[in-house]
């Protein structure tokens, strides 16, 4: 376990000491076990209600693709007027994708790589830490740069998601192509205002639109499946191969658009905490991946018989007087798709900022009877400044396509390098028996990878800059908190010598209780230092109060509090919290009670110890630590975030050289 780095914080203060409804509800079981996959959730709420959301908000992004991934892998080929060379290739490339990445990794495969219910590659990092018992510095970076491409993709998966439906008004009327912009901003606007809902209601709205729209892909596809059913040849994957020894000079490009199938994979991860495993399988056989599979062979089938249609694949499938609807169905299941990416940066966030990447950022559950429904602002609002530049600044949907991509098939070659290690360390696998479980996805991924590169210079830089920059941003913070820590453990007074030279002290002892916030259980926390020494007072009962981050999403009951009597006037309590959990110190105090702590509430104060870093290196080492003292004065209030009593809270400060 780590200690919680030093306190930052999040949200509103709630009453002290109410009972911890919400959060430990969510992480236990009746038996405080940790259970599957907020199965919990599943158990509670069930799997027939989750499932309709799962579907909604876990794969609205995949559930997209259909739209212009079958288009771009077309216009790829080059070819004037495709037909029998290109496409049953192409329908072979987009089947075999979906099952081998998104069926066999994702669903199979990572499902099950759940920490404590959680998911996504900060999940699988804890997974592997854990497992190795040691920090290691390479594993670390493939975690920090697999979360930092998430975050690329996610500003730019909205903006191509949402314009690429839009623009099919032009074919219903070419003089509604002027206004294709302004709509898609303020879907986008209304999209982003509505998070602070929460997903449950969002889910409840969207599941039971995306399950029409699937339905519907499935009707497309079985429709113009009767007019060619040759089509259905695809499934074998050697015309695959055969499309891509024939077509040597475009084969790579293509890939590169065939992996837009496949780009909700890491959200699915990622959201594996919002529903549960079961849901979420349940989905994707039942419904999502055979309609995605149908409207695919129907795309094709109708570009074989009306090779004329191709320019336009999607839309074209369905009869002029249906196109409206079929343009507002795609529109709102576009916006749906943007829901599993914003969904998923809320969870890769929190994951980060409680394993010490991040600054600490207002936190707000949005769902009494589920932890990993959560909403963050700053999030957010980001995301929504970062899509709507992206909209304004390519303009269609095929410009975005060129950009898009990138960051998130990187993102799943580190995943897949992190489950690899995972078995190895965490199932006690041989090296060659991981290699040989991850190495044909890991093959697969990599020549994605660079099929995608080829679109560095078409605007694919600019996940690539966003990721680079949250990579960035992560690292510093990460490395601007080790380096407090070791700069205070220099200087700190070690509680078992302070306890014993306080036994004969002087200092005027006065009633009531004074819970002193500190980092390490073994440290003097400095505020009891400062208020000693200008006070020249102890309280009658002082208690050394430690938050612990755990290397799993939830603290089970038993871990929560622990109490721990000292020689003289001195308790030590330490309050554990998951990282997917927001620390609450006021609910945890009724488990600190449990274990025997007994103080009065109205006779209680809270001392905080504010450090201010000060950047003192040279060079370029005085840079990373100038932005670590820009990020920490960014960081919400630490009474907030642990919810602290805000008129029982005393702050003492004292500035930090690093």
């Amino acid at each position: 376990m780590i200690h919680d780095p030093l306190p930052r914080g999040v949200q509103p203060a709630l009453p002290l000491f109410d009972e911890d409804k919400s959060e430990l509800a969510d992480c236990l079981t009746a038996e405080g076990q940790a259970d599957d996959i907020h199965s919990d959730a599943a158990g509670r709420q069930g799997v027939a209600a989750l499932t309709p959301g799962a579907i909604g908000v876990v794969y609205g992004d995949i559930g997209t693709s259909p739209i212009y991934a079958f288009r771009e892998a077309l216009r790829a080929t080059g070819a004037a007027v495709p037909g029998a060379g290109e496409v049953p290739g192409i329908l072979s490339l987009l089947i075999w994708t979906l099952i081998l990445i998104v069926t066999v990794k994702y669903v199979f495969l990572l499902l099950r790589a759940d920490n404590r219910g959680e998911g996504g590659i900060l999940a699988l990092y804890t997974l592997v830490r854990l497992a190795a018992g040691r920090r290691s510095v390479p594993v670390l970076l493939l975690a920090l740069a697999g979360a930092a491409l998430f975050a690329g993709d996610a500003a730019i998966t909205p903006a191509i998601f949402v314009l690429s439906a839009v623009e099919g008004l032009g074919l219903i009327l070419p003089a509604l192509t002027a206004y294709v912009l302004p709509i898609t901003l303020g879907i986008l606007l209304v999209l982003f205002v509505v998070q602070r809902r929460g997903t449950a209601s969002v889910a409840a709205l969207f599941g039971p639109i995306c399950v029409v729209w699937f339905l519907t892909l499935a009707g497309l596809g079985l429709w113009h499946i009767a007019d060619e059913p040759s089509v259905l040849a695809a499934f074998n994957p050697v015309w695959g191969l055969i499309f891509l020894l024939n077509h040597p000079g475009v084969a790579f490009v293509v890939l590169g658009a065939v992996f837009l199938a496949v780009t909700g994979g890491e959200a699915l991860y990622a959201d594996l905490g919002h529903f549960g495993r079961r849901p979420i399988m349940l989905a994707w056989f039942c419904l999502v991946l055979p309609a995605l599979v149908l409207n695919y062979l129907g795309q094709g089938a109708m570009v074989l018989v009306h090779p004329e249609r191709a320019a336009d694949s999607f839309f074209a499938m369905t009869p002029e007087p249906g196109l409206p609807l079929l343009v507002i169905l795609a529109t709102m299941a576009t916006v749906i798709a943007s829901q599993a990416v914003i969904t998923g940066a809320f969870s890769m966030a929190r994951g980060a900022i409680q394993l010490g990447f991040l600054p600490r950022l207002r936190i707000r559950h949005t769902a009494e009877g589920q932890s990993g429904q959560i909403y963050i602002g700053s999030v957010n609002w980001l995301l929504l400044a970062g899509v709507l530049w992206l909209v304004l600044s390519f303009g269609s949907s095929s410009a975005l396509a060129s950009a898009y991509g990138i960051a998130v098939t990187g993102s799943m070659v580190l995943t897949t390098c992190l489950g690899m290690l995972y078995l190895v360390r965490g199932k006690g696998l041989s090296v060659p028996l991981a290699l040989l479980v991850g190495a044909p996805f890991l093959t697969m991924e990599l020549v994605f990878l660079a099929s995608n590169a080829l679109k560095i210079g078409d605007g694919g830089h600019v996940p690539v800059v966003a990721a680079a920059v949250t990579g960035f941003v992560m690292w510093t913070w990460w490395r601007g908190t080790q380096a407090v820590r070791a700069r205070v453990a220099k200087l700190a007074v070690s509680t078992g010598s302070f306890v014993k030279r306080m036994r004969d002290s002087s200092v005027n002892v006065i009633p009531g209780t004074a819970f002193f916030l500190t980092g390490d259980p073994d440290i003097v926390p400095s505020a009891l230092l400062h208020n000693i020494r200008h006070n020249r007072v102890l309280h009658e009962q002082t208690v050394l109060l430690t938050v612990e981050t755990l290397r799993v999403p939830c603290a089970r009951a038993e871990e929560r509090a622990s109490v721990e009597p000292l020689e003289g006037r001195f308790i030590r309590v330490i309050l554990r919290f998951g990282f997917m959990e927001t620390p609450n110190v006021s609910r945890a105090m009724a488990h600190a009670r449990a274990a025997g702590l007994k103080f009065d509430v109205m006779a209680s104060t809270f001392f905080l110890g504010r450090r201010r870093a000060v950047a003192t290196g040279s060079g370029v080492e005085l840079w990373l630590d100038k932005a670590y003292v820009a990020l920490s004065r960014m960081a919400a209030d630490p009474s907030d975030f642990y919810h602290l009593p805000r008129d029982r809270v005393v702050e003492l400060g004292e500035r930090v050289a690093i």
